[in-house]
C-alpha cells in the first residue's frame, strides 16, 4: 500500500474531493487565510474527534470516520436552524495509515459536504501519536420565502422557552448509546442483533432540512442537538433560560426504537432511563408554544411531543424525580 509521504501528498487528496471556492468562500486554501463574503450573520460550531476518546478505529472504518467527524458539527448548524456553509479541517496524522484509508476517509467527508453544501476553507496537518480531526464548520440563517422580516433569517438559540411550553424531539433517542455499549462489548459483531443501533452511533443522521423548517415556524422557542444525552442536555437547555424552572418528561415505551427495549429487557434494565440517558443521539431537542403545537406538528413532519417545561426546578421523568447528571466528558 502506498502511504503518504509529504504534507503535499495530504494537500492533493483534499484537493482530490474538495473545491477550493464558491460564492461564500471567494479565497479558498492555499493562502494564509481564507476569505469570505456574508451576507448578516454567521453561527459557528467546533468539535474535536479524536480516537480511543471519540471512536475507536477498531470498529470505525475510515469512512465512518469521515462521516461522523463532519456530520457532529453539521448538527450544531442544523440546531440553530441554520444553513452550513463551509468549514476548516484539522488532522492530527499518526504513522501506520496508508493512502487507500484517507482516500475512504476524504471520499466520504466529502460526500457529505457536498450534499448538505459545505465547501472547505482551509485548515492544518500535522503528525502525531494518534488519529485526530478538527473541524470548525459556520452557516448563515436560514431565509424561508413568504416570512415576514420579524421571522425571517433567524438563529434558534436556547434561551427563549418558558413554562408550559411543549418540549419535543425529532429523531430517535438512546439509540446511539445502545450502539455505542454494544460495539464496546462485541466489536463489529453487534450489528447482526443491532443494526440499527450500531448505524446510529457510526453514522448519525443529520437534520439540517429539519432545523431549517423549525427556524421558519414562530412556535419554536428554542432547539439543539442531543450530543450528550437528554439527561445532560436538557438541563442545559433549561440553564440557559432567565428563570430556574424545571421540566416534566414522558418517554413511553411505544415511541423507543424495538432494538431499545430488546437491548434493555436482556440486561434487565429500564428502556426509558437507558433512552433519557443517551448520548450521541444527535436528535433535535426544541420546545414550542402550547398554542401553536399543533400546527407545528402539521408542518414538520416527524415530531415527537416528549413533555412540557414547567416552573418547579426539578426533572420529571415518567413520574419519577430524575437526579442523575447524565454524560460529562471529564467524568472518570
Amino acid at each position: 500500500m502506498k502511504n503518504l509521504t509529504s504534507e503535499q501528498d495530504f494537500l492533493a487528496l483534499i484537493d482530490k474531493y474538495f473545491p477550493s471556492n464558491n460564492g461564500h468562500v471567494t479565497l479558498g486554501r492555499g493562502d494564509d487565510c481564507s476569505i469570505l463574503r456574508i451576507n448578516g450573520q454567521l453561527c459557528i460550531s467546533k468539535d474535536l474527534f479524536i480516537e480511543d476518546v471519540h471512536f475507536r478505529r477498531s470498529y470505525f472504518s475510515p469512512a465512518d470516520i469521515g462521516y461522523k467527524s463532519l456530520a457532529v458539527n453539521i448538527s450544531d448548524i442544523s440546531a440553530m436552524g441554520g444553513v452550513p456553509k463551509a468549514f476548516a479541517l484539522g488532522l492530527i496524522v499518526p504513522d501506520g495509515l496508508d493512502k487507500e484509508y484517507w482516500d475512504s476517509l476524504l471520499k466520504e467527508m466529502a460526500k457529505l459536504a457536498n450534499k448538505t453544501g459545505l465547501i472547505l476553507a482551509g485548515g492544518d496537518l500535522c503528525k502525531g501519536p494518534t488519529l485526530g480531526i478538527s473541524v470548525t464548520v459556520w452557516g448563515e440563517p436560514y431565509r424561508a420565502e413568504g416570512l415576514d422580516s420579524v421571522d425571517k433569517g433567524r438563529f434558534l438559540t436556547r434561551g427563549n422557552a418558558k413554562p408550559d411550553d411543549i418540549l419535543f424531539i425529532h429523531g430517535s433517542i438512546g439509540l446511539a448509546r445502545t450502539g455505542l455499549l454494544l460495539l464496546e462489548e462485541t466489536g463489529t459483531f453487534a450489528s447482526k442483533e443491532y443494526p440499527a443501533s450500531v448505524q446510529a452511533h457510526l453514522r448519525p443522521e443529520i437534520r439540517t432540512e429539519t432545523g431549517k423548517a423549525l427556524s421558519a415556524s414562530a412556535a419554536v422557542t428554542g432547539l439543539m442537538d442531543l450530543s450528550d444525552g437528554l439527561a445532560r442536555d436538557l438541563p442545559r437547555f433549561i440553564n440557559q433560560c432567565e428563570t430556574a424552572f424545571g421540566a416534566e418528561i414522558s418517554l413511553p415505551t411505544e415511541i423507543l426504537h424495538d432494538e431499545i427495549l430488546k437491548y434493555a429487557k436482556a440486561k434487565n434494565i429500564s428502556a426509558e432511563e437507558h433512552a433519557f440517558r443517551g448520548g450521541e443521539d444527535y436528535a433535535l431537542f426544541g420546545a414550542a408554544t402550547a398554542d401553536k403545537f399543533e400546527e407545528l406538528m402539521d408542518t414538520v413532519d416527524g415530531i415527537i411531543q416528549i413533555g412540557t417545561l414547567t416552573d418547579k426546578p426539578e426533572i420529571i421523568l415518567n413520574g419519577k424525580k430524575f437526579l442523575e447528571k447524565g454524560f460529562d466528558h471529564f467524568s472518570g
